[in-house]
Formats: structure tokens, sequence, C-alpha cells
């Protein structure tokens, strides 16, 4: 039992570690205070149970997996979890995990994201929910902007606040993440309310997706009018977010019919943070460039097969055409030279494999790249890596894809790591798990992961393969492709 500044809980003691699970940070976003900035929550008498975790944000199943079971929704998302060894050291290193999801799927209670092996080492292990589509990302008149990344910041502001009463020390807090999870830590490094609220980050395949105010208002705009309401704060306030998730199912699945939403169009989600110059004042690459976050160590790095996952799960593999490929080169290739860069880069490429080399490129792979670069050229102590070894599961279709560092770094598959690895991948596999955990936890300890810093004279990676190596940046006809790039908040097109 642990007496937050909130009230008591009770937690259990699981697989090594005592755990707490559904501890709200913030009042439900319901009512008067849907679409509103995260507000503290109420205090509690007596004994709040932490057994069981909290209902996840709205959304529509994960694609490929099964549906939740029905049950009644209080609102209650705003809650988080912990995993600790000893709740009186109050001198270990905390690890704060945001989730991946698109900005669209994914709770702290998806299977997978189990804490146990991180507090079994020596540290406190926080998950938290935050809000996700329409509820959490879309731009809306009266309301603030970005109230995902605003929940995120409350679930810092929460563990600063109470992780010394669960062992951790306040001053030492690294916020890691993955995916959306990921691209949520990149604006949080650049966000005026989330300094001073972590020591370092752990950024793993950075999306490259900002979006401008116009962008996003102009998908609200689509979404209520595939709800069947207006576009107002009223309207929307008063409309179901079952119904709205459903609308937002609708346009995702149709974004190849709004041109004017440009290269965002060929993308798997609506939603991405909004560069409103308040909650998100800049593009993360040009904050961090500019010196905001240098006093933040950086651990970050991608999958050398990002877009590998989607064309798979998609049933795409082996069915590019050379118009898909030119498509994509015509949306994403950067200037100067745009798609015959490309082409004079990866001359043996087919038509899939420059579909997949493109997207990965555009939406992970270089933007992991430039926030590296970007901090470590203001100064920032960075240290970047990636992961080439493939996934042994489902007959090795996935390669070194997107994802796949999730099961490798908790050393659990889950419902989605199951089909990358296998329930029982092969002992070389988990012993690179092992070896990307340790590293996490010891960048998470003292900032030394265990290979030297990038910079941009040296360009030192880690190489996370069967045989692990530390070499130059792998990517390198990629980093030239890209070199004059500069990932601004996306706009409408025409």
């Amino acid at each position: 039992m642990v007496h937050t500044k909130d009230g008591q809980v009770r937690g259990s003691v699981e697989n090594g570690a005592v755990v707490f699970r559904g501890i709200p940070f913030a009042k439900p976003p319901v009512g008067a205070l849907r679409f509103q900035a995260p507000a503290p929550p109420e205090p509690w008498e007596g004994v709040r149970d932490a057994t069981a975790f909290g209902p996840r944000a709205p959304q529509a199943p994960f694609p490929g997996m099964p549906a939740e079971p029905a049950s009644e929704d209080t609102g209650d998302w705003l809650t988080l979890n912990v995993w600790t060894p000893d709740v009186a050291a109050k001198t270990l290193p905390v690890l704060v995990w945001i989730h991946g999801g698109a900005y669209l799927f994914g709770s702290a209670a998806d299977d997978g994201y189990d804490g146990s092996r991180f507090a079994r080492a020596g540290a406190v292990f926080v998950s938290c929910n935050y809000r996700l589509g329409v509820e959490g990302f879309a731009q809306i008149p009266g309301a603030p902007a970005n109230r995902g990344l605003l929940d995120a910041v409350a679930a810092l502001r929460w563990v600063r606040d109470n992780v010394e009463r669960f062992g951790g020390d306040p001053a030492n807090v690294t916020v890691f993440g993955e995916s959306a999870g990921a691209g949520v830590i990149s604006a949080l490094l650049a966000m005026d309310q989330a300094s001073g609220l972590f020591r370092r980050a752990v950024a793993q395949s950075v999306p490259g997706t900002v979006f401008s105010p116009g962008l996003a208002a102009d998908i609200t705009d689509a979404i209520a009018a595939a709800a069947g309401v207006a576009p107002s704060f009223e309207a929307l306030t008063q409309t179901d977010p079952v119904r709205l998730v459903a609308a937002q199912q609708s346009v995702a699945a149709r974004m190849r019919e709004f041109p004017r939403w440009g290269a965002v169009r060929l993308s798997d989600t609506p939603f991405s943070p909004v560069v409103d110059g308040e909650v998100l004042p800049r593009a993360p690459w040009r904050a961090l460039l500019s010196g905001v976050a240098r006093d933040v160590e950086l651990l970050t790095g991608h999958n050398r097969d990002e877009y590998r996952l989607f064309i798979a799960m998609s049933g795409r593999a082996g069915n590019i055409t050379e118009a898909d490929a030119a498509t994509v080169l015509d949306a994403f290739a950067p200037a100067p030279d745009g798609a015959a860069g490309y082409r004079k880069a990866y001359p043996g490429a087919d038509a899939g494999q420059m579909f997949e080399l493109v997207f990965s490129d555009w939406l992970f792979r270089m933007p992991t790249l430039h926030l590296a670069q970007a901090h470590a050229a203001s100064g920032g102590r960075t240290f970047l890596y990636e992961l080439r070894a493939e996934a042994p599961g489902s007959g090795g279709v996935f390669g070194a894809c997107h994802a796949l560092d999730v099961p490798l770094v908790f050393g659990d598959p889950g419902s989605l790591g199951v089909a990358l690895i296998g329930d029982q991948p092969p002992e070389e596999f988990r012993a690179l798990g092992d070896l990307m955990r340790s590293e996490w936890l010891r960048f998470a300890e003292c900032g030394e992961p265990g290979w030297p810093v990038y910079g941009t004279e040296r360009r030192t990676t880690r190489v996370y393969d069967l045989q692990p190596d530390i070499a130059p940046y792998p990517e390198e006809a990629s980093m030239h492709l890209w070199e004059r790039h500069q990932f601004d908040a996306l706009d409408l097109v025409g």
C-alpha cells in the first residue's frame, strides 16, 4: 500500500515486482472537461484498489486484432501503472513508457507492455494512457490543441510528485516510447510545459509528421461530416465518442479522396501533433536545433525495414506496382533531386523495394536521423541506433520491420509480437532483446548506454543485429538524399 498525494492505493506482488494499476493522474475528460486540458484528479478517501488497468481511450480495434469486450465506459481514460522492485528505495531510476499506435490505437494495458523485467532489473517502470484520435488530437475551435500531448505532461507531473513514494528518483526520469509514442516524446522535447519533467528520452522510430492548424482543422471538418455533425466545439462535445471513432476510421480508410491533404493522404492516420504555436510552439526538429532540449540526453533510432510491417499486414507484399512506387516517389522524395535522386541512389531497387524504402525514409528513418542530428548539432548528448536483426516469425516476411523493437526491449511478444517473433523466439533473438533492454536501463540510470555519442562529424551508430556492432550510420544513401530536407509542419496544398 502506498499513499500518493491524492490518496492511498493498494497494489499486488507479481513476477518479482510490486504492481499498481489504474491510478488516475487526471479527472475523466468527459462532460464539461471534454476536449479540455487535463485537470488534476480528485483526491479520494480510504484505500483505492490498484490491481486492474483503467479503461483505454476511445478507439477502434487495431487492424487484425479482436475487438475488446464491451463494457461501461466511465471516461476514466487517464490512468497510469507502476511496477517497482522496492517502494522504500527512493533512489531508483524511473522509466515512463508512452505507447504507440498511430495516434489512433493502443493503451498502457496492451499485452507486451509488462514492466516486470525493468522492475526486476532495479528501475521503477511507469506506463500511461493518453487521449487518442479526435479526443486527443483533432483541431477543434475553442479547445486547446494537442490534448494527447497535454495528457502526457500531466502524467509526467504525477510522476514528479509521486514516484518517490514508489521507490523512484524524481530527478532521474527517462521517457521512452515507440512510433506515435516516440512522436509524443519528440513533441515533449519541444514543449515549454514539459521542460524539467524528465532528464532523458528514448525515442524509437520517430514519425516525421506534424500538422499545421489549417490541415488539422480541415481533417476535423471531414471527420465531423462523416459523423453527420457540425465541426464546432458545441456539436462535437455532444457527440458520442464511439460515433466519432467510427467517423475517424471512415476518413482514415479513404484518405486518398482528399488531395488537398498532400502527402498525408497516402499515410495511415489522419492525426499527428499540431504545431499550434502554443502547446507545441515549433516542429520538434527546429526546436531541438535551437537548443531547447540541450540538457536532455537523447537515445533514438529506427529499424532498417520500417514500412515492411504495413505492407505485409495489408497483404500487399509482392503486389506493389511501378505506378505505386511512382506515386510515393512523387509525394515523398525530397528536393532537389526528387524521384530521380532515389532511382540513382538505389538503381537495383524494384517497385516493391522502392515503395518500402521511400515510405520508410519519409515516415520513420529520416525523421529519426534528423532528430538525432538536430540534438547533436545543438550540443545535446545524443546516441543513435539501427535495428537490423530480422523478425524470425511468419517465414521471415517482416524483416527488420516497424515495431520489432518493442517485443525485443520488453522481452514479451504480446499479440503483435507473436506474429513477428513467434511464441518461442530463437535464443539469439532473446539475447539481442536482453542486450537492448540492458542498454536502455544503463542509459536511464546514468546516461551511458555503452557506445559513443553520435555527432555530425562522427556518425557513430549502435547496430542491433544478431551480431551487434558499432559502426558509422548504415543508411548513407538515404541520409544524403534527405540532408537538405526540413521536417516542418505539413499543410494544405493547392
